[in-house]
């Protein structure tokens, strides 16, 4: 029995398949984790949404800011964008079965082990001075919401950059987004926690002021999976924790990536994206 993370297929299938036909993955036998973002931008959005959810219990899998958009558009009347290749999805026979499936998965899934060495996967990351604990059960408050009967005027409030920075006496709209935000779009941080929402490039692309959330010490020691940050390209330079970065912008042209969370091998199948 093998272990496989994989980073963010954006809706590129074909890709998907390959790899895991290059893994001899065996969904009897091997477990699958999906970082995020399983649509959007790439052809195959509804296939890779078929296929994920066609494994069952094979595969854990948590949600993107691409499938947070899904839902969005789907139930919470936000307006689809240019780029957006969701059609399918949208007009698809089982639409309602496929969008109930995606809206009752989690923002963090881990291994079960003690709390301070575990290996958990989220799509962005952790904050630094969240303790393990409190970023679980925070992930589950937001879960809780968007599985509940006030999941539609939370979607419709989803979108926002404020607040920036996290308080432990947020409430309401804005404890929620600041939690999604958080765990779905987070890339460079300050020292005390405030979130830049411009930045999206490479590590030099940093504001003043500002560095990979990851680069910040923490007082505990698990081991850190995401994806959502494709200019990375998998890399993750000067890191204070341990920590691995999934996504190498397939959908971009670079590749899909899956890693062996046994070994810490790494394969990936080329882009087919033009």
């Amino acid at each position: 029995m093998t272990t496989y993370a994989i980073g963010d297929l954006q809706g590129c299938h074909n890709e998907f398949v390959a790899l895991l036909e290059r893994l001899s993955f065996d969904p009897r036998r091997d477990s699958l984790w999906l970082a995020g973002d399983l649509v959007n931008r790439g052809p195959g959005s509804l296939a890779c949404l078929r296929e994920v959810r066609d494994l069952g219990g094979a595969a854990r899998v948590i949600l993107g800011n691409h499938d947070l958009h899904l839902l969005a558009v789907a139930r919470g009347r936000a307006t689809p964008k240019r780029s957006d290749t969701l059609e399918d999805i949208l007009a698809a026979p089982d639409r309602e079965t496929l969008l109930d499936w995606l809206q009752a998965l989690p923002l963090w899934v881990d291994d079960g082990s003690a709390s301070d060495r575990c290996t958990l996967m989220t799509h962005a990351g952790v904050l630094p001075h969240w303790s393990l604990d409190q970023a679980r059960r925070l992930a589950e408050e937001a879960e809780a919401v968007l599985r509940g009967n006030e999941s539609g005027a939370f979607l419709e409030c989803m979108y926002g950059n404020a607040p920036a920075r996290w308080e432990d006496d947020l409430e309401g709209i804005d404890r929620l987004r600041m939690i999604v935000n958080v765990f779905t779009r987070m890339r460079f941080i300050a020292a005390d926690g405030t979130l830049d929402f411009d930045a999206k490039e490479g590590l030099d692309s940093a504001p003043p002021g500002f560095k990979p959330w990851f680069t910040f010490p923490r007082d505990d020691d698990p081991r850190f999976i995401f994806g959502h940050w494709a200019a990375l390209q998998g890399r993750t330079p000067n890191a204070a924790v341990r920590v691995e970065a999934l996504d190498t912008g397939c959908v971009w042209g670079g590749s899909l990536t899956a890693l062996n969370l046994d070994n810490g091998e790494r394969v990936s199948e080329p882009s087919q994206q033009g």
